[in-house]
């Protein structure tokens, strides 16, 4: 199978707060440095593009040194966190920009989905903008008008296909501008995260139709987003990407894995509570750590059917009689959603002064969504607060297939299918 897109180290720098190098004399020492065949001087201070630091450069890479092959064919995802460089790597795909070095070459027809209203002229209507990206994409009047029926019933945008486009919402911009792109003949599809835009149906929609192009019509498609599970289910590959580097780039099912491992355990780190965040109680115990884990390791990210598991230890500083540890699972919403004790019957337990740790297995299935912890520990006989924590920790369930939002529309409020774990208590 021949390749369809190669990538030899291409790099992409970008001047923070000015169009251009900022001076005249700037520019003509840079051109004068790539006349003599030498390299740009002021990449030579170009930092890595770090959002969470100010850096002492006011350049910085977008992309450095990214080097991956495509066969025809292909479904690729790529994904990585906000900066890291991935509308940028397929802005330089649809040329749409140029890299500051390295090689592109690709074959075929790229038909691209970048952002909402691209490649469209406000002015014109919709059944003129299909023919003008028609037109752009190389294709003749007629070729265009054979698909046009096909494009304008798949968009879902019927009534409105002669209005000019500039008084369609962000929704209807981008079921007309995906139609455009998945009907017109083009061998690569390039798609960015747009579609979340879109209506649940209308994504399961598009996700079909994706499926059905890199399958039955051998075409190779490039698709960003956000959504492990819709990069699993449509891409045989998947590309990383993190401060413009690739981090790595193979079967997707292990590189979704290590998207989520290298972001999940560093966001989790030890789970330690600074001292100080507890505002109720009496202060004869505290929670001092709360982790969420996955296979022992501290992870925040989980797919549908996976089970988390807690670790919370907690300082005893006088005997306790009476105790009533819980664990409150809190929707988006706010809404304490699953309550988990060590004992179903809500009994009281006897804490010595020490230290313990709580193991705590939540052993039913979490609907996809997210979810945070409140802790609590109180007085059996009083009700009274010893401790207590809102909002602690960030546990995602994601969809492992599209449909589960489909099937569980009520999983947003609910969360859980029967409230169910297993604790585990022991001094430390």
């Amino acid at each position: 199978m021949s390749v369809a897109i190669q990538i030899n180290g291409i790099s992409k720098a970008y001047q923070l707060g000015v169009i251009n190098t900022g001076s005249f004399s700037s520019d003509l020492i840079r051109w004068w440095a790539l006349k003599r065949g030498k390299e740009d001087p002021y990449l030579q201070i170009a930092e890595e593009n770090d959002r969470s630091s100010l850096g002492s450069s006011n350049i910085v890479w977008s992309l450095k040194d990214v080097t991956f092959n495509i066969l025809q064919g292909d479904s690729v995802g790529v994904m990585g966190r906000n900066g890291a460089g991935k509308s940028t790597l397929l802005k330089i795909l649809s040329q749409v920009t140029h890299p500051t070095t390295g090689q592109i070459k690709i074959k075929g027809k790229v038909a691209s989905l970048l952002e909402v209203g691209t490649g469209f002229h406000p002015e014109l209507t919709g059944r003129d903008n299909i023919f003008l990206n028609g037109a752009i994409l190389g294709m003749r009047k007629q070729e265009i008008k054979t698909k046009f029926d096909e494009i304008v019933a798949f968009s879902g945008v019927e009534r409105y296909i002669d209005t000019p486009v500039k008084r369609y919402s962000s929704g209807m911009y981008v079921r007309l501008a995906f139609a455009v792109a998945a009907h017109l003949e083009s061998d690569i599809l390039i798609v960015d995260e747009v579609l979340a835009v879109g209506d649940v149906e209308f994504q399961k929609k598009c996700m079909g139709k994706m499926n059905q192009l890199g399958k039955s019509n051998g075409r190779t498609i490039l698709f960003v987003s956000h959504n492990m599970a819709a990069i699993k289910s449509l891409c045989k590959q998947a590309l990383f990407l993190e401060k413009g580097k690739v981090k790595s780039f193979g079967e997707t099912g292990t590189i979704v894995n290590d998207y989520l491992s290298a972001y999940s355990v560093r966001q989790a780190g030890d789970g330690a509570i600074p001292c100080g965040s507890s505002l109720h109680g009496t202060g004869e115990a505290r929670y001092t750590r709360f982790q969420i884990c996955k296979n022992g390791n501290g992870c925040e990210d989980f797919f549908f059917g996976e089970k988390p598991s807690l670790l919370v230890h907690m300082e005893v500083y006088q005997h306790i009689s009476d105790a009533v540890v819980g664990v409150h699972l809190v929707n988006i919403y706010g809404e304490k959603i699953m309550m988990m004790t060590p004992d179903k019957n809500y009994k009281s337990v006897m804490l010595e002064k020490g230290s313990y740790q709580f193991s705590i297995e939540i052993d039913e299935i979490l609907m996809p969504g997210e979810y945070s912890f409140n802790l609590a520990v109180s007085k059996y006989n009083t009700g009274s607060d010893i401790d207590y924590l809102e909002s602690v920790g960030t546990l995602r369930v994601l969809r492992d297939s599209i449909d589960h939002e489909l099937d569980y529309p009520w999983a947003t409020i609910h969360g859980f299918l029967k409230p169910q774990s297993i604790w585990d208590i022991k001094r430390i």
